[in-house]
């Protein structure tokens, strides 16, 4: 009898300790959601602005040399402390050392922004995690948090970034939950993350932001034939992801190497991409590309587009200009779906979401997060074909991904890679020395 009353004791104080817990994260992903919500939205529609103002007067891509030596100089002088960007988020969550300054905000806004006016290709997703996961990381010094707290705020700062900049909190939400350990899942910070998530999401949406609609009207039939033609279609979307991310790496690389002073590196880097794209006579690869995106689910592109979006995108990160990589993932993934439809026999739009967020589920290690996008952005009916080709995509793009600091929680394949607790960048390394 008295066991029992104990038993009921320990449940009604766990219960009434997980509602203190709720309600105390309800209040602060309530202030972290308006903040974030709402820089996200200045942030879209200024980058509508200077997308539209760039297309309308091509010739300021001339200046992009003038605007990679701006951002070089902004960092060089101001932003030693913030310029490895989400790495710098993805470092401080694995191993704390300080508060991230608060001055990543601007910078990364102000950086992208110059990206996209005078011409880079690059996306928007890095600048909107990294703003949230700077703003979130002030709560540690407001609030004194604990170092667990702290992660779980840094995971929901993560979460509101990415659902305000794409309208998907639930991607958003389970996205900042994988990202941070290939492998693993933080489930202990769910609650947090998804509150995050939706709060951005809707403060964003209440400035009366609009997000672009994507939709696969033509859904296969659920066939063993079919489901294999989709693994084939993971197997090229995640081959091409970790070409991609080897791309930016190499190209980053061979700029450090090559160029001592940083802030010229995206000053060379802006001559050879101004160079080049007035040698093509077309802007259709540079900035996010989201024209290119919605006519890859209904017209028949080039099938070099996915290409030249991969180096484009891959050297103007590389040579050290802000933005993101998912949107430019986008693009390379449904107009790499786009021209599968020549031998894989599948839906042309069903193909081009296929891909759209496979290819990013490879380059990020983050399936589930990029199958429920799949989901949110293009229904139910293509789930499962979204959900083969982003979990085979995401074996096949091996140990590779472009957030270099992220941790292996779980190898993808122990006969391959036996290492855990190490990140992606000394993978190389390692199998060197063997």
């Amino acid at each position: 009898m008295e066991n029992n009353k104990i038993k009921k004791f320990l449940i009604s104080s766990e219960q009434i300790s997980a509602f203190i817990y709720l309600f105390k994260w309800i209040l602060i992903c309530l202030v972290l959601g308006v903040l974030v919500g709402s820089i996200s939205a200045f942030f879209l529609l200024s980058l509508d602005w200077v997308t539209n103002y760039r297309e309308s007067h091509l010739w300021i891509i001339a200046l992009l040399p003038l605007g990679g030596l701006i951002i070089g100089l902004s960092y060089h002088y101001y932003g030693s402390s913030v310029v490895k960007g989400n790495n710098l988020l993805l470092e401080e969550f694995h191993s704390p050392k300080k508060v991230i300054p608060f001055r990543m905000v601007p910078l990364v806004l102000f950086g992208t922004l110059i990206t996209h006016l005078f011409g880079g290709s690059a996306g928007r997703e890095g600048t909107a995690v990294q703003i949230g996961g700077a703003i979130a990381d002030q709560f540690t010094r407001v609030f004194k948090l604990s170092k667990r707290d702290r992660q779980i705020m840094l995971i929901a700062g993560i979460s509101a970034g990415f659902a305000s900049v794409f309208g998907t909190p639930l991607a958003g939400g389970i996205f900042a939950l994988e990202v941070l350990i290939l492998g693993r899942i933080r489930l202990d910070a769910i609650i947090p993350s998804f509150l995050a998530a939706i709060f951005a999401n809707y403060f964003c949406e209440s400035w009366n932001v609009s997000h672009t609609q994507y939709a696969i009207t033509k859904v296969a039939e659920m066939t063993p034939v079919n489901l294999l033609w989709s693994v084939l279609a993971g197997i090229i979307f995640g081959l091409v992801a970790m070409l991609f991310s080897k791309s930016t790496h190499f190209w980053s690389g061979l700029f450090s190497k090559k160029i001592k002073y940083p802030p010229l590196r995206p000053f060379i880097g802006g001559v050879i991409l101004a160079i080049a794209i007035y040698s093509m006579g077309t802007s259709k690869y540079i900035g996010l590309g989201i024209p290119t995106i919605i006519d890859a689910f209904h017209v028949d592109l080039n099938s070099y587009d996915f290409l030249l979006k991969l180096l484009f995108t891959s050297f103007t990160l590389g040579a050290g200009f802000k933005g993101g990589e998912v949107t430019p993932l986008f693009f390379i993934g449904a107009t790499l779906g786009n021209v599968l439809i020549w031998f894989i026999p599948l839906p042309m739009e069903l193909l081009a979401g296929m891909g759209f967020v496979a290819v990013f589920a490879g380059a990020t290690n983050t399936p589930i997060a990029c199958t429920v996008m799949g989901i949110e952005l293009f229904g139910i009916e293509s789930g499962v074909f979204i959900a083969l080709a982003c979990s085979v995509a995401y074996f096949f793009s091996g140990h590779t991904g472009v957030y270099s600091s992220q941790i292996i929680g779980s190898p993808k394949l122990n006969v391959f890679m036996r290492e855990k607790g190490i990140p992606l960048s000394e993978v190389k390394d390692r199998r060197q020395k063997k």
